[in-house]
């Protein structure tokens, strides 16, 4: 016996979201973040837009409509925070079996006079860049060489040129 082809479709889509991937996840928690920021910022600007009953008359119905709109963006923000808290315990669960690894291994790092401390896990795809630096940090050397040069160069141009004003001047 077959099962109905909606029945078999329904099952695809359940299946399909219990596996959905980290990175999807990651995206997920990143869009519920920017909701929860704007929403934090509408609500700031409903307080600031408050009238407080400080004594001066206001509108009642202006205020509760206010107030209304105020405790449903509340209530949604709540909504998103549980919502990011589910995100973040399903990415921790995905990544339990993965080891660590801190920011630092992740970023080659090369020192002023070229050499290079990083861990990584093949030397021969940090031999490319480490030339590459390499020869950057030298092509920069010469630059600089090259400045010193034409600095000094228009230095006694503007000496020259100083001295031939001068002597025009002692000449009128």
């Amino acid at each position: 016996m077959t099962t109905p082809p909606m029945v078999a479709f329904a099952g695809q889509q359940a299946q399909a979201a219990r596996d959905v991937n980290t990175a999807s996840l990651c995206r997920i928690g990143q869009e519920t973040v920017q909701d929860i920021v704007l929403r934090t910022m509408e609500i700031f600007q409903l307080l600031r837009n408050m009238q407080l009953p400080n004594g001066v008359t206001y509108h009642p119905s202006t205020h509760q409509d206010r107030l209304g709109k105020l405790q449903e963006h509340l209530r949604m923000l709540s909504v998103l925070f549980r919502k990011l808290r589910l995100v973040y315990d399903k990415c921790n669960e995905n990544c339990t079996g993965l080891d660590p690894v801190t920011p630092e291994q992740l970023i080659p790092y090369v020192e002023e006079d070229g050499s290079s401390r990083h861990n990584e896990r093949s030397a021969s795809q940090a031999r490319p860049d480490t030339e590459e630096r390499g020869e950057i940090l030298e092509v920069n050397k010469k630059l600089k060489q090259k400045n010193q040069q034409l600095k000094q160069i228009m230095d006694q141009l503007r000496n020259l040129i100083w001295e031939i004003n001068s002597m025009l001047a002692v000449r009128n």
